[in-house]
């Protein structure tokens, strides 16, 4: 078992091994509807482009390894949106099960509650009973489902929506 030696704040440092994990699931599941591999530099602009935002983004290290991250961003652009973000999670397929995405979820809500949000909203590939057991566990509700939005891995797959209200949780 790993020992979970710290949740901090994303460096751009970090971009390779948050690319290692992703591509995992990009390459062997539906989690993701990318289809094609990200590389670290992609990855780089992609947290530079969250914290350009003032959003969270937070890794999981544990034994000096990146293990898993979180991040927040924007639901939609337009203004009216601004206190509600999208929240992602992934944890590196050697080290789910552990407690892992539980304290980074947790961190990361408590983020978005000091910067004021309101709602948190995830999407959720269907089937994925390990991410809607997160995501229920703290508290967020089914608001929507959307049959056969993507089609990877030669199949049709569904997404899920679950909402948040932070304020109901404070």
């Amino acid at each position: 078992m790993t020992t979970l030696t710290q949740i901090r704040p994303v460096k751009l440092e970090d971009s390779d091994e948050i690319a290692r994990i992703y591509n995992h699931y990009i390459a062997n599941t539906a989690v993701t509807f990318e289809v094609d591999e990200v590389t670290a530099s992609e990855i780089e602009r992609r947290i530079k482009s969250i914290q350009q935002d003032s959003f969270p983004w937070l890794v999981a290290q544990s034994d000096g390894v990146i293990t898993g991250y979180a991040y927040a961003g924007k639901w939609q652009s337009r203004c009216a949106y601004r206190f509600c973000a999208e929240s992602t999670v992934y944890l590196s397929h050697e080290h789910t099960s552990q407690g892992l995405g539980s304290r980074l979820y947790d961190e990361l809500l408590h983020l978005l509650k000091l910067k004021n949000f309101h709602t948190v909203i995830a999407g959720i590939s269907l089937p994925n009973d390990a991410s809607v057991a997160l995501h229920e566990k703290f508290g967020f509700k089914k608001v929507a489902h959307y049959r056969e939005v993507g089609f990877k891995l030669d199949r049709w797959i569904d997404v899920g929506h679950w909402q948040l209200i932070l304020s109901e949780t404070l």
